[in-house]
């Protein structure tokens, strides 16, 4: 199953951070964009690579690998909670172009958790996606019912690219499972996997509305 977990002792320390509601405002983001940077380099290690060979500074030939699929990544952010998320993914993937998609759901309270919301994309700017070439990354920091992002990869699918990775640092046990039974060969990496969507659809323990705490 294409489901990566970060889970190593610096990542769940960041993402520890970012959890403690006494965390500020600047510290919450640059610890979003640490946690971008380190699913940036994780998703570099399943990027296709050739063999290769240079030449050291004393002259002598060394063999080593190339990434190539470093230069074929696109990065959708999605509007706003995932900019220091894609701050942090720009820093291993220098070379990606860039697309944006604003959406917005709609939250109603009642006695049970939402298992799909309504959502409205309202703005949406994608570079040129090169079927079969592009590696396509969707930032979005939390997937709580996954509606938005289901709606997003439905956009993201029509044009083909190679492969398709969701850059997240916390998805519901529900909303993973949902994209991956709909999706199945979409690549989700994420820091942790929490239980529990409260009745107004957050994720729970989760860490608060991402987007608020990082642009107050």
């Amino acid at each position: 199953m294409p489901l990566f977990l970060v889970q190593k002792p610096f990542t769940l320390h960041i993402l520890t951070k970012l959890r403690d509601y006494s965390t500020d405002q600047i510290n919450f983001r640059k610890n979003m964009v640490r946690l971008g940077r380190i699913l940036g380099y994780e998703i570099c290690n399943t990027l296709d690579f050739k063999l290769t060979e240079v030449t050291t500074p004393l002259k002598v030939k060394a063999y080593g690998i190339e990434i190539y699929d470093i230069e074929n990544i696109v990065i959708i952010n999605i509007l706003r909670a995932a900019n220091p998320l894609v701050e942090g993914l720009l820093k291993a993937f220098p070379a990606a172009r860039q697309g944006v998609i604003a959406a917005s759901r709609k939250e109603t309270e009642g006695n049970t958790v939402p298992k799909e919301m309504d959502v409205e994309i309202f703005y949406k700017k994608i570079p040129k996606i090169r079927k079969d070439i592009d590696n396509v990354i969707i930032a979005d920091p939390m997937i709580a019912t996954a509606s938005t992002m289901i709606k997003i990869l439905q956009i993201i699918e029509s044009h083909n690219p190679k492969r398709v990775y969701i850059a997240s640092v916390i998805g519901s046990v529900y909303g993973i499972r949902r994209i991956l039974e709909i999706y199945p060969s979409v690549n989700i990496f994420t820091v942790s996997i929490d239980p529990e969507l409260n009745n107004l659809g957050y994720i729970l323990p989760g860490l608060g509305d991402a987007g608020d705490r990082a642009f107050g």
